[in-house]
């Protein structure tokens, strides 16, 4: 007789868990983040608009890139695992940007210092430093941060390490999303 009280106050709080939207949202917010993770997956228009300055290309608005594969690396030269990573985004640009679109944003740094990096190394990947706030949802915690973005703004690929960006696996998933 316990166990039947017991089994029909769970099933009342179930229904009611159910039927209560905002507390079945509370909960699911708490316990299953599923629509925090499919809402985090991709970018919103608006977090596009980043001014950015280009150190060896035209000035840009990353909003420009809204439409397009984007290779989009947060790095600066003060950070060992992003020089480190540098001459393998430099193999894979030279490889696929026929097929995506290279934004590579130096972060606390100084124009000169990314210029003189680019110049002593010979790298040719398209560089920026950011001249308007850039977005929670896009602004690292770590670096190197990468994202490769689709064109309808999903985040396909994001990596919050140094990698090596020019092996077979990367240049086919690059093939595979840009068909």
């Amino acid at each position: 007789m316990k166990k039947g009280i017991i089994y029909i106050v769970i099933i009342l709080l179930i229904a009611g868990i159910v039927l209560i939207t905002g507390v079945k949202s509370f909960l699911q917010e708490q316990f299953f983040p599923v629509a925090t993770i499919e809402n985090a997956v991709t970018i919103p228009a608006e977090d596009y608009d980043i001014e950015l300055q280009g150190i060896n290309v035209p000035d840009s608005n990353l909003k420009n890139f809204k439409d397009k594969t984007v290779f989009l690396n947060f790095w600066g030269t003060w950070c060992p695992p992003c020089r480190k990573e540098w001459p393998t985004i430099q193999k894979l640009y030279e490889g696929r940007k026929d097929k995506v679109d290279f934004v590579l944003i130096a972060m606390n740094d100084q124009e000169d210092a990314v210029k003189k990096f680019l110049k002593e190394n010979n790298y040719s990947v398209p560089v920026y430093i950011a001249q308007s706030p850039i977005s929670e949802k896009l602004l690292p915690k770590v670096f190197p941060t990468t994202y490769l973005l689709g064109k309808n703004g999903r985040i396909l690929m994001k990596e919050d390490a140094s990698k090596d960006w020019n092996t077979e696996s990367v240049h086919r998933f690059i093939d595979t999303v840009t068909q």
